[in-house]
């Protein structure tokens, strides 16, 4: 349940984030050139948490800053995600019961070397718990922390980068909407446009 809240909340920020995008770009760009190094380490701090939702955290990105920088911001986010991740992990593997977590993997993934590039990158494709089981894995059987790192973005940046072009087009296509929108009801004098009120200009007075 508080898993299903966390996901629904966060979700909720990025449609947030989405609807009022021109204030929250405005924000972003007071804090200057830190606005980019501090959208990184969120990401990064979000997604090396165990059972992380990144999903919101990319499209929120591409809102923000854009298709381009937005991806990369998330990629930039997953590298570091992964060291930091695979550094936990190697001090705290004791708290995850990774061989009760490698038992429920589908038979499909568990005909490869537990450990292996392949292995790591078909655990990554299980929705859920699949990149957790991954990480947890990489740390416990030592596998080399670059190895570990091409892996995970290998199947994490090419999702963040559609997230990132999926939150700067919905964007754009909800604020041009309403600028149609209220471009036409200005035309057509509307009054009861429900979002922008036609106000008509005062009469000169004779």
């Amino acid at each position: 349940m508080a898993a299903f809240a966390l996901l629904a909340a966060s979700f909720l920020v990025a449609y947030l984030v989405i609807r009022y995008q021109p204030k929250v770009e405005h924000e972003i760009r007071t804090i200057g050139f830190l606005a980019l190094p501090l959208a990184v380490a969120v990401f990064a701090l979000v997604a090396s948490a165990p059972f992380s939702v990144t999903d919101a955290l990319a499209i929120m990105n591409g809102a923000i800053f854009g298709p381009v920088k937005g991806s990369i911001v998330n990629a930039i986010g997953l590298v570091f995600a992964a060291m930091l991740g695979y550094w936990i992990n190697t001090r705290a593997t004791h708290l995850l019961d990774v061989n009760e977590y490698l038992a429920r993997l589908p038979a499909w993934v568990k005909r490869f070397p537990v450990g292996s590039p392949a292995f790591l990158l078909a655990v990554r494709v299980i929705p859920g718990f699949g990149g957790t089981v991954a990480t947890a894995t990489a740390a416990a059987f030592r596998v080399p922390m670059w190895v570990h790192v091409w892996t995970m973005c290998a199947i994490a940046v090419p999702i963040c980068t559609v997230l990132a072009i999926f939150g700067d087009r919905v964007t754009v296509f909800i604020h041009r909407t309403e600028w149609r929108a209220t471009h036409y009801c200005q035309t057509h004098r509307c009054p009861h446009f429900r979002f922008h009120r036609f106000h008509p200009a005062p009469r000169p007075t004779p």
